[in-house]
């Protein structure tokens, strides 16, 4: 059990113990999934530090509402991406900042990582401003820009987390123009490499957000389907239009209503069914219909 197990199932102890639950057994780790004779796994750091946020309820806190919702997620959009080929590269995106697609990202990823099917490889490709490492504890050396400009090896990046088969792969250095990086034929090369390294890899993407920044447009291009967060209360309906007229093309997988007060769900921001391709927020009354949109309705905060 890696110190990050260890470190959680403590803070898991605590948290029962003041709740008066009975605290649960140890879980072990998922045995490693199979690949064939000739694929080497790179070389990986594991992460020697403990998960210090609250904010990963998929693995501070997996017995809560907050996680169940994660992991609801993480069943419909699995099934969404097997349906006929394995889709396996997806891209966590919001219109603006502070919608919580972050956090999103980090718990779906952590949620698939839980499971014995899948090994999954977090990617922070928000590179003006990028947290993912914050949350793990970590000030890595090397990340998705060393690979992208600086030559540095792709395995060299990755940290192993501890978190189940989770890998990270962190932003690396600042860039002055990051879009111009995205839409370079090394960005195609590497998300193909990433993308066909392992036949049982799920690659989660955080972007930065759609309506500030060119790069997340060139990345969107890339990958496999867009999982779009939109917090209550934080972007208006004319701003998820505009961010989704900007992904026209794009297969918007669904949209994750995060921050949600069940008392107000509004039906204009359900707009969306599964695999629909990106386009613009219709008005008007949604109804049952246009719940379909909705993938989970994500009660945390972030």
């Amino acid at each position: 059990m890696s110190r990050i197990e260890e470190a959680l199932e403590k803070a898991a102890q605590l948290r029962n113990n003041k709740r008066g639950f009975d605290v649960p057994g140890k879980i072990s780790a998922p045995a490693p999934s199979m690949v064939s004779p000739t694929t080497q796994y790179p070389p990986l750091t594991e992460a020697a530090v403990a998960l210090a946020s609250p904010m990963l309820v998929t693995a501070t806190d997996p017995h809560s509402p907050s996680a169940e919702e994660y992991r609801k997620l993480k069943s419909v959009l699995v099934s969404m991406t097997q349906q006929d080929t394995f889709r396996n590269t997806l891209m966590v995106a919001s219109s603006v900042s502070g919608e919580g697609k972050s956090i999103t990202a980090l718990n779906l990823a952590i949620s698939m990582a839980q499971e014995f099917d899948h090994t999954v490889l977090l990617v922070d490709a928000d590179l003006r401003k990028p947290s993912l490492h914050t949350y793990f504890g970590l000030e890595p050396k090397l990340g998705l820009s060393d690979c992208l400009q600086g030559g540095a090896d792709l395995g060299d990046a990755l940290i192993k987390t501890g978190i189940g088969k989770l890998t990270l792969l962190p932003s690396g250095k600042p860039v002055r123009n990051p879009a111009e990086l995205f839409s370079s034929q090394r960005m195609k090369e590497l998300i193909q490499d990433m993308k066909y390294r392992y036949p049982d890899r799920y690659i989660i993407i955080d972007t930065p957000p759609v309506l500030l920044f060119a790069e997340t447009l060139s990345l969107s291009y890339l990958v496999d389907g867009v999982v779009f967060v939109v917090r209550e209360g934080m972007a208006s309906v004319q701003n998820i239009s505009d961010a989704l007229g900007n992904l026209k093309g794009s297969l918007v997988l669904g949209i994750v209503y995060n921050d949600v007060k069940e008392e107000s769900l509004d039906s204009r921001y359900y707009y969306y069914n599964y695999g629909a391709r990106a386009g613009t927020v219709p008005g008007g009354n949604g109804g049952a219909a246009a719940r379909k949109g909705l993938f989970g309705r994500l009660f945390t905060r972030g």
